[in-house]
């Protein structure tokens, strides 16, 4: 059973186990994707893996999905938060798109000193980040955390959780060594405008950060995110 959709489902799987569908979902299945009974669908929930499911009742406002056989077994992503200040919409959701197919596990927007966008919407880019495991193949849907300040973040900031924020003020410097492998982490993306004197001065006193750059030339809040998180997955990460 070759399954050619993914579909992440807020329900427990195992084998024999009936899904029932919701109408969204019903309606990508057998209006959009045109699927039948006896059509094959991939299922995940976060928790139980991958499963095969076939489709045992289909209709146009609901259906029901049986799981047949697991196909892979639940990966997490690496224990690494992405916190960055929100920007324009399209950009904020490239932002969490892309953390979900390079792995964290966790996608926090904070609001700092420059942040542009002082609201976001929490359910929509949640939705973002199911449409991109869906795409990418992981079976683990990360946390998109409601935007909450810096100061606060910090003033909690667990004694665990190495801290490494990317400081545009930094370009051109060295790239500093992010340490071993494994262990808990975050990643902190400043706004467009960079952080303010006095949330510098803080990260830089924190025990547990260091600042890195990335390279000569002064990035995008987007392309900054990527480019932070493909250094930490090499380093520190799950892709070595």
């Amino acid at each position: 059973m070759d399954a050619k959709v993914r579909l992440f489902i807020d329900h427990p799987l195992g084998a024999g186990q009936p899904v029932p569908l919701t109408r969204e979902q019903a309606h990508y299945l057998f209006s959009v994707m045109r699927m039948t009974e006896g059509g094959a669908v991939a299922l995940f929930n976060g928790r139980d893996g991958e499963w095969l499911a076939e489709v045992s009742e289909a209709g146009k406002r609901g259906g029901t999905l049986t799981c047949v056989t697991q196909s892979r077994p639940l990966r997490m992503p690496p224990d690494v938060w992405l916190m960055f200040a929100p920007i324009k919409k399209a950009r904020t959701d490239f932002i969490v798109e892309k953390a979900v197919e390079m792995g964290v596990a966790r996608i926090l927007p904070v609001q700092t000193a420059f942040t542009n966008s002082e609201r976001i919407r929490q359910d929509r880019l949640q939705a973002h980040a199911v449409e991109a495991a869906e795409q990418c193949g992981a079976t683990y849907v990360p946390e998109v955390a409601e935007l909450q300040k810096l100061d606060r973040l910090l003033g909690d900031w667990p004694a665990d959780r190495r801290l490494v924020f990317c400081d545009e003020a930094a370009a051109g410097e060295s790239a500093a060594a992010l340490g071993p492998r494994g262990g808990k982490w975050a990643i902190l993306i400043g706004p467009e405008g960079g952080f303010a004197e006095a949330e510098r001065a803080r990260l830089r006193a924190m025990d547990t950060s260091c600042r890195i750059a990335l390279g000569p030339r002064i990035l995008r809040a987007d392309t900054a995110a990527v480019a932070a998180l493909t250094l930490w997955q090499m380093s520190c990460g799950d892709w070595a």
